[in-house]
């Protein structure tokens, strides 16, 4: 296995950068945007939550869907399960890393 010349950041130190989201194609700037410098950790907490909401507010519409829309909700519904799936996880690693560290110390 190769070795790396320069290590990865330490994940505490990852931060969002600057993003701007939510054109409606109107003529007019973004309405939204992300802020910079919010840590990883919280970033992925607020993804987990908003991935949450979505799949709770599908699985609703879920019970009201015609028979063809089912079919599409519910391969939009396994995605976003994927996702949080995988962002929960990423923060179940996180936690574990930080404690492991604060216990070697």
């Amino acid at each position: 296995m190769k070795k790396k010349l320069v290590p990865d950041p330490p994940l505490e130190t990852c931060t969002t950068a600057p993003a701007i989201f939510g054109s409606c194609e109107a003529g007019h700037a973004p309405l939204y945007s992300v802020n910079p410098g919010i840590a990883a950790h919280d970033a992925l907490v607020h993804i987990s939550l908003h991935l949450r909401c979505a799949y709770d507010s599908g699985h609703h519409l879920m019970e009201q869907a015609d028979p063809g829309s089912k079919r599409m909700l519910w391969t939009t519904l396994h995605s976003v399960d994927a996702a949080k799936g995988l962002v929960d996880a990423l923060l179940d690693g996180i936690e574990a890393r930080a404690l492991s560290n604060a216990t070697a110390t």
